[in-house]
């Protein structure tokens, strides 16, 4: 991706500048460059009501500061993109003092937004953990699935496997037996729970299991050949946030394979399963993984047949850092006559 910056005229600038000079804007533009937000939970935060705070909105999004993103029912809002008025907010943003008490009392707000979401993802995983393997009968059969995994991954041994969510441990049984170290990260210490339980009936000795956050993972940087997001970023906030943490632990030449659903209508996986997002594009998540660095080796889309008696289509993505680390050369090589 290009750093050179896109030229903005004049009006749209003046525009973009007018829109950012008022204080509920401001503060929205503000919480938007943390993450995206429903009007609902914009409207928690500001403490404002939902047609003033939806008028703002749609006056940012009218100068290009903001982008507006509709998905099934839901409409989510974030800070647009890095170029043309996505920067003039970007600077904006980045001149607020932290420590001004409207904007303090924001982002402690947004915080607690933040932590409910996780709360609720986490009691969905505690409630739901023994019927989690159930829950993917709504898709294409997960045998295709796996097969699709293992073709992608091919069998050529693996120094460490990371696992990023790793629920019930079905990628870990599935994949671990290939590396010489695996290490399972999920949030849920009742989804461990059973990842731990699945995993000592396997015979699988070579795993770890660790509680962790994926915006903040428990892994060294530069420590791992494979990383797998299986059916993971449904559930997030920031999807892109959590490819760049995962990019961040791939070793040069480290592949990172993502798995999730296709875009669908099944508003009951957000309103009964938590699901965050009713699927991904190819483009979306083509955009995501090349922004956190990596080249795209693949993408492959599973749509159920007729006789599946299912309704979402699995997509996957393989992506690999581009580092390369060379073989020293031998020392004759720098011999000279």
């Amino acid at each position: 991706m290009s750093d050179v910056r896109r030229p903005l005229l004049l009006e749209p600038a003046l525009a973009a500048l007018n829109a950012a000079g008022e204080e509920t804007r401001l503060r929205l533009l503000d919480l938007l460059a943390e993450t995206e937000l429903t009007v609902s939970e914009a409207v928690a935060i500001l403490g404002q009501s939902q047609p003033r705070v939806s008028r703002h909105l749609k006056l940012l999004v009218e100068a290009g500061l903001v982008e507006r993103r509709r998905e099934g029912a839901w409409a989510f809002f974030r800070l647009a993109s890095a170029d043309a008025p996505g920067e003039i907010a970007r600077s904006v943003v980045s001149w607020l003092d932290p420590l001004d008490p409207r904007i303090a009392g924001d982002r402690a707000r947004l915080a607690e937004v933040r932590q409910a979401r996780a709360d609720a993802a986490a009691r969905y995983f505690a409630e739901h953990a023994p019927e989690w393997d159930a829950i993917r009968s709504l898709h294409v059969p997960e045998a295709q699935v796996e097969a699709a995994m293992r073709e992608a991954v091919g069998e050529a041994p693996l120094r460490r496997l990371l696992d990023l969510g790793a629920g019930a441990g079905r990628m870990l049984e599935l994949f671990a037996p290939q590396a010489e170290q695996a290490v399972g990260v999920d949030l849920s210490s009742a989804m461990l729970g059973v990842a731990r339980g699945r995993l000592e009936k396997a015979g699988a000795r070579n795993v770890q299991l660790r509680q962790g956050d994926m915006y903040a993972l428990p892994i060294e940087r530069n420590s791992c050949d494979l990383v797998i997001v299986h059916q993971v970023l449904h559930y997030l906030d920031d999807p892109g946030r959590a490819l760049r943490e995962a990019a961040r632990t791939l070793a040069p030449g480290g592949r990172l394979l993502v798995v999730d659903f296709a875009p669908h209508r099944e508003e009951t996986l957000r309103d009964e399963h938590a699901h965050r997002r009713l699927g991904f594009s190819q483009q979306e998540v083509t955009n995501l993984l090349e922004q956190a660095g990596l080249e795209i080796l693949r993408h492959r889309d599973l749509a159920p047949s007729a006789d599946d008696g299912a309704k979402l289509t699995v997509s996957l993505w393989l992506a690999q850092d581009p580092r390369v680390i060379a073989d020293p050369l031998p020392k004759a090589s720098f011999e000279t006559a």
